[in-house]
């Protein structure tokens, strides 16, 4: 278990890639591994199971993969994260409230007109009777 207040050690992805490689390269184990690049901070099976996961990440993925942020619950349906959308730029932003101004604008007047020919035809047919 880990002390309170202590941290969580982050590597580098050139620093897992080269374990990776170093580990594939001289067939060591998990175990091995950690103890020869001093991964083994509260026990060796949470560095093996460490190891193991960079490993399953980078012949999945290639070294690519072991550079993506992986923190946090993916949604179940999509994969994709859940959290804030990233923040659009400001012109972008100011674009599309004119643009949903201008839609909100011509629904309007697009209600108004169909209202008024509904009327006339109402009236044109009273007057043919």
């Amino acid at each position: 278990m880990r002390k309170k207040g202590s941290k969580n050690k982050n590597y580098s992805a050139e620093f897992k890639i080269s374990v990776i490689m170093d580990m594939r390269e001289h067939q060591l184990g998990y175990r091995e591994t950690a103890r020869k690049y001093d991964l083994v901070r509260q026990s060796e099976s949470a560095a093996a199971s460490m190891l193991h996961r960079w490993e399953r990440i980078y012949l999945e993925e290639g070294a690519e993969g072991l550079m993506k942020e992986r923190r946090g619950r993916a949604s179940s349906a999509t994969g994709a994260r859940k959290g804030r959308p990233p923040k659009l730029d400001k012109q972008v932003e100011e674009d599309l409230i004119a643009e949903n101004q201008r839609l909100r604008m011509e629904i309007e007047y697009l209600k108004k007109l169909s209202a008024l020919v509904l009327a006339e035809e109402r009236e044109n047919g009273k007057k043919q009777k």
